[in-house]
């Protein structure tokens, strides 16, 4: 082999037409991966304008008003509208030693405790007369949440006419049955159960729907197992309906809690508070605290006491909850 067949071999170099053409295969890709970059950035700016109004209306009508009301607990503030000043913690200190926060306190737990459990376990045995296959099941739908519809003013004026002293519908049916009429919101040792009674008929119907929503989405197959190994009905409730229910059930009951905790509506407009303040809760006592009184820092600091004896139930019902999730 000589020098001038050696010289003749072609060698590419760094500008062949084989890696310009791979290179312009290329651009196409990091040409399409940059315009998917932009239109994402595109979207995410429309999506923040979407959201702004939303987070502009939670700032102002639910962020702001917790902090002020926040800082409000450390003032003397009040409706009158006179000069405010930062008195630390002493309304939280008050708070804690005023009997009526403690009595009006206990009546609201009591209250929760009456109508938890009826709340929960009269809507658990609705659902599952619907879900059994009653005839006429829309009828029983409706029927069992449309008094959830009702505002608390409409309920507490049907409750009123029915609790009437002696012309009411259960004093009249009382007395048909040779019984005396009962004071049934001048009582003091009635008036609670009165509220509670009124209470479960008119929210029981959305726990109602929770159950029904969750014994729909349990799975036929279980059942037609159970069928087959010759489970009866008692059997296939206890061991395949309330275990798959478990945890809609703790659900409704921590929000039941909640929502009991946080009475008002109802009491205020059937009894005020009475008789004697026997079913006084404690947002009556905030509300008589900041708009009779005018003392908005004291009521402020009476309600984060109490938002904040919520907060640790909660926290503790919820620890347990997902452990076993």
């Amino acid at each position: 082999m000589n020098a001038s067949s050696i010289s003749t071999v072609p060698v590419p170099e760094t500008g062949s037409p084989s890696r310009t053409r791979r290179a312009t295969r290329a651009r196409p890709g990091s040409d399409t991966a940059s315009s998917t970059r932009k239109s994402l950035r595109e979207r995410d700016k429309s999506g923040y304008v979407f959201v702004a109004p939303f987070a502009i209306a939670a700032g102002l009508f639910l962020l702001w008003p917790t902090i002020y009301g926040l800082w409000m607990s450390f003032t003397d503030q009040a409706l009158t509208g006179t000069a405010s000043h930062f008195v630390g913690f002493s309304n939280y200190v008050e708070a804690l030693g005023d009997p009526q926060v403690w009595a009006t306190l206990w009546h609201t737990v009591v209250f929760t405790l009456l109508s938890v459990v009826p709340l929960v376990v009269v809507s658990l045995v609705m659902a599952l007369l619907v879900h059994t296959g009653l005839p006429g099941q829309w009828v029983w739908r409706m029927s069992f949440f449309a008094p959830f519809l009702l505002t608390s003013a409409v309920v507490a004026s049907l409750s009123t006419w029915l609790f009437q002293p002696e012309i009411g519908l259960f004093d009249v049916a009382l007395a048909k049955l040779h019984l005396g009429p009962v004071g049934w919101l001048s009582d003091e040792n009635v008036a609670m159960y009165s509220i509670v009674l009124v209470t479960v008929w008119w929210t029981v119907g959305f726990n109602f729907l929770l159950f029904l929503a969750a014994l729909q989405g349990i799975p036929h197959t279980l059942y037609e197992a159970a069928t087959i190994d010759g489970a009866g009905a008692w059997r296939r409730l206890f061991s395949i309906t309330l275990p798959q229910l478990r945890n809609i059930a703790a659900v409704i009951v921590l929000l039941q809690i909640i929502g009991s905790l946080k009475v008002f509506d109802q009491i205020y407009l059937l009894t005020g508070g009475g008789p004697n303040g026997s079913t006084r809760p404690i947002l009556e006592y905030i509300y008589d605290t900041g708009f009779t009184n005018y003392r908005l820092g004291y009521a402020s600091a009476i309600s984060y006491v109490f938002f904040a004896l919520i907060l640790v139930f909660a926290l503790v019902r919820l620890v347990p909850t997902r452990k076993e999730s």
